[in-house]
């Protein structure tokens, strides 16, 4: 035999609650109830934009009545207007929009997505992204072998992300050479410009001809690697949380500099960003204030940084490109030997266009 347990509401001196049979379901704030009317009046109705102006009523607004019906919430005002909020409306406000953030396992490497296949097909880049956004990082294969091939990735991930450099940065021995990367040599993990306030959020990494011998990519699960120092070290953790450090990469043109700490957390106190670059981190100030702390801390996250418990390394062949979410991801490379040809191409993306795509 189905039972059914009634919902209730009930008016406090500033809340309604809804319950259902003795367990409290929503504790909804009178004003967060005004502003959320669902009606035509409140909302524009062509676009479903709120058009109510929360300071047109008292602060102390108290409803004069509320009743459920037909599964929908009704709100008597005692300016006589009638709210309408579907019960629905409130549920769904709960779900979480994007996919969570997933741990590598030992043997991860980044999932493969066809490159045609992620351009063209709809519902097969939406399953690429939500991958992506859940473990940081996917690998196209088949893709173009042609220079600048990266700006027909804004089709799904949006405009190119500038710097004052170049649009489409070239990475080989035989360019313009203003940073490791350009030369054979190992390249330690780090996510690029650190030098800016605001660093690009993804990085593409195109690799067009891969003959040389080594080189192997690597990349590291930063958010990881910050994640753990929390839970083993929390003392460590906040001192990386609020020390600024500076960052510079230049060259005969172009002057970029950042002073910021390497954790940034948002709100809630979830990890948004890790920014690391050992060959860009410059001389800190001798007087600053905690010094002595902040260098036991860095130590600490460094060793980690270099763990492989947090890294993956695999071979990226020409015509493959990998994508990573570069404020969680760091990426790396092995030193090669400069026995033929080796042409990278990178370019960088807005992580938000990533994001919102993967819901579509």
């Amino acid at each position: 035999m189905l039972i059914f347990i009634r919902k209730m509401i009930k008016l406090t001196k500033d809340s309604l609650i809804i319950s259902k049979g003795t367990i409290k379901q929503y504790d909804l704030p009178f004003l967060w109830l005004r502003d959320n009317c669902q009606c035509d009046e409140c909302r524009i109705v062509e676009t479903q934009e709120k058009q109510f102006l929360l300071h047109t009523v008292p602060v102390d607004i108290v409803p004069k009545n509320a009743e459920l019906k037909e599964e929908n919430l009704i709100v008597l005002w005692p300016d006589n207007h009638k709210s309408l909020i579907p019960l629905s409306k409130i549920e769904q406000s709960g779900i979480a929009r994007y996919p969570d953030r997933k741990e590598w396992t030992s043997n991860f490497v980044p999932e493969k997505y066809d490159w045609s296949k992620f351009l063209e097909d709809r519902e097969a880049s939406t399953e690429a992204l939500r991958n992506f956004i859940s473990f940081g990082g996917i690998i196209l294969t088949n893709a173009p072998k042609e220079p600048n091939s990266l700006e027909l990735l804004s089709k799904r991930l949006g405009p190119i992300h500038e710097t004052l450099f170049e649009r489409i940065h070239n990475v080989s021995v035989t360019g313009h050479v203003y940073n490791v990367a350009h030369t054979s040599k190992k390249l330690p993990p780090h996510n690029d410009f650190a030098s800016y306030k605001s660093q690009p959020s993804i990085q593409a990494l195109h690799m067009l001809e891969n003959e040389c011998e080594g080189g192997d990519s690597i990349i590291v699960d930063g958010l990881q690697v910050v994640e753990d120092l929390r839970k083993e070290n929390p003392v460590y953790f906040n001192i990386l949380c609020e020390f600024n450090v500076p960052f510079r990469q230049f060259d005969e043109n172009n002057e970029t500099y950042a002073e910021a700490p390497l954790i940034n957390c948002s709100s809630d106190g979830s990890v948004e960003s890790f920014r690391y670059s050992n060959q860009l981190m410059q001389m800190i100030n001798p007087a600053t204030k905690g010094l002595k702390e902040f260098y036991k801390a860095y130590h600490d996250v460094s060793a980690r940084v270099h763990r492989s418990k947090y890294r993956s390394t695999f071979r990226l062949n020409g015509g493959e490109v990998l994508i990573v979410a570069s404020l969680r991801v760091l990426h790396a490379r092995e030193e090669f030997i400069p026995d033929g040809k080796r042409h990278l191409q990178d370019a960088y993306f807005v992580y938000d266009n990533a994001l919102n795509n993967s819901l579509i």
